[in-house]
């Protein structure tokens, strides 16, 4: 009779054995080492957060050969660094977990050639999400899942072998996964132009109270003061230090992350409608959004 046990732990090691030629040690210096995804022929992907600024690295790829690895590319917002290397990738199929309690393995390289490995559950899983800077998520995939440090940027697969996507840190070393499908969107970008281009307002915002009267009529009691105003930015001649920006095409501004969040890649070019407060009398001011300076 078959031990259901034993057909489980095979199965498990046959995915992460398949999934092994995507995973890549990245280091750099002395003793300084993440993972890496060989995502596409020629290119590796890691978390942009845990990789410094540096002209060059090193990749290990399975088995221990060692290459040259050439920073393409990072993008703060979705986490996503890209580097060139002299390799090609295997084609594996892409994923999106359905359910909470799936399970997970999350592979990191042991810096040797050699993978390592640890298995886990989906713990959340949500709609598409925005990053404090800005960067559109595809979907909130949430691990529960003791990672180590130098497993992450490595990949992460389901139980059917699919690639998930990229394994980063959270608040509080949460282990989060950044969804193939953004990196897809992303690679090609970071590739071109070495950043992913965001509309830019040029103005800096913080939270404030509306006044009473505003509140009830509006869609909220808060708005975002503006503080100061870039040279050149789109917002000059439009607005002053002092007004309060109440919505933004019927888009309530509660939050410096509602803003940025109008400022995605295709906001770029369009005419932008603020409501905005000033001097005690409400006012709409179009702005015409452009490409974040580099």
């Amino acid at each position: 009779m078959k031990h259901v046990l034993a057909e489980l732990s095979h199965a498990i090691a046959a995915q992460v054995q398949a999934a092994t030629p995507i995973s890549v040690g990245l280091e750099w210096g002395t003793r300084q080492q993440i993972s890496a995804v060989l995502w596409a022929n020629g290119v590796i992907v890691t978390s942009e957060q845990a990789l410094p600024e540096i002209e060059s690295a090193t990749a290990i790829l399975p088995g221990g050969t060692r290459i040259a690895a050439i920073p393409a590319g990072r993008d703060p917002g979705t986490n996503i660094a890209a580097l060139r290397l002299e390799a090609d990738a295997p084609a594996m199929p892409r994923g999106v977990p359905q359910s909470v309690g799936e399970i997970a393995l999350a592979l990191g390289s042991d810096g040797a050639g050699s993978v390592r490995a640890r298995m886990g559950i989906i713990e959340t899983l949500g709609p598409a999400w925005q990053s404090q800077c800005g960067g559109r998520i595809d979907h909130l995939i949430r691990l529960d899942i003791n990672l180590g440090g130098a497993a992450e940027g490595g990949p992460v697969i389901d139980a059917e072998g699919r690639l998930l996507g990229m394994s980063t840190f959270g608040p509080r070393r949460q282990v989060l996964v950044i969804p193939a499908a953004t990196i897809d969107r992303g690679v090609a970008q970071l590739l071109a132009h070495g950043q992913i281009a965001r509309g830019w307002l040029g103005a800096g915002v913080q939270p404030v109270q509306l006044p009473r009267e505003i509140a009830l009529e509006g869609p909220g009691n808060v708005g975002l003061m503006v503080l100061n105003i870039a040279d050149s930015a789109p917002a000059c001649g439009h607005m002053l230090p002092g007004d309060i920006l109440v919505s933004a095409s019927g888009v309530p501004l509660v939050s410096p992350r509602a803003l940025t969040g109008l400022l995605g890649p295709e906001s770029i070019g369009t005419t932008i409608e603020f409501h905005l407060l000033r001097g005690g009398v409400m006012t709409i001011r179009p702005v015409t959004i452009a490409a974040r300076p580099a």
